[in-house]
């Protein structure tokens, strides 16, 4: 899908220049101490956890906060959270998952239910878009590690399935199943990756203008502005003009 911009590299710009820092450090925390809850405290022991302490860091975390948040689950006084999914439609028919972890379902349930209404979409069943989309492993590299046929080769060795490489840099894509062999054998291969995570991979897109693009936008950021979201994935497509506009 040459000359289009992906969601991720979106997600990747905003989240750079978001100013609810203290929002974002919040929701990877509470996936450590879900992570540290669930499984083994130690990282190293504990495919998760690994994973949501690395991308803590490449958010710039503090440690003593990721130290915290297992300490959290340690001691015993975490609170239970639930994770759910929630898929729905936005506007423009663009299909919408929502990644919650909750202390209160029906409260949650409620949020997403009225945010999807009040900015031109609905909620659907459990299933109702799941299957536009393929649940991968993502890693992702800085253009500076390399041109496309280092990472591609790179790739390859580690058991990766598809490389996407352009300007902004390289996105990997493996099994859900394969994510932490295929992270650290990447490491070895070209260091500290940018970002290491479980991710929703539409197979199927919808292309926006620029009305369809900022509705879209809002309805987006109206979700992850809710402390029980996790994180939002959506199927759209759109022109490099239109995401310039933006």
């Amino acid at each position: 899908m040459a000359g289009h911009s992906k969601w991720a590299n979106i997600q990747h710009r905003k989240g750079r220049q978001d100013a609810a820092r203290s929002k974002l450090f919040s929701k990877l925390a509470k996936e450590i101490t879900v992570a540290a809850k669930m499984g083994d405290p130690d990282p190293d022991k504990n495919p998760r956890l690994r994973l949501a302490v690395k991308e803590a860091k490449s958010q710039s975390v503090p440690k003593d906060v990721i130290e915290r948040a297992i300490k959290k689950a340690i001691g015993g006084d975490a609170e239970n959270y639930d994770e759910i999914r929630y898929e729905g439609y936005g506007p423009n028919g663009v299909a919408v998952i929502v990644e919650a972890m909750t202390d209160n379902k029906n409260r949650t349930a409620s949020n997403v239910r009225s945010t999807f209404s009040k900015n031109g979409g609905n909620l659907g069943e459990t299933g109702s878009v799941g299957f536009m989309f393929d649940r991968k492993g993502e890693v992702t590299y800085p253009a500076s590690v390399g041109d496309a046929d280092t990472v591609m080769m790179a790739a390859i060795e580690a058991g990766a399935e598809d490389v996407e490489s352009s300007e902004d840099g390289h996105i990997i894509y493996c099994a859900d199943t394969d994510l932490n062999d295929v992270s650290n054998a990447l490491e070895a291969e070209l260091g500290e990756s940018e970002s290491t995570k479980l991710v929703w991979r539409p197979t199927t897109t919808t292309e926006l203008d620029l009305e369809g693009m900022q509705k879209l936008m809002k309805l987006v950021d109206a979700l992850e502005d809710d402390d029980d979201v996790q994180r939002v994935t959506t199927n759209f497509e759109a022109t490099d003009e239109v995401m310039a506009q933006l």
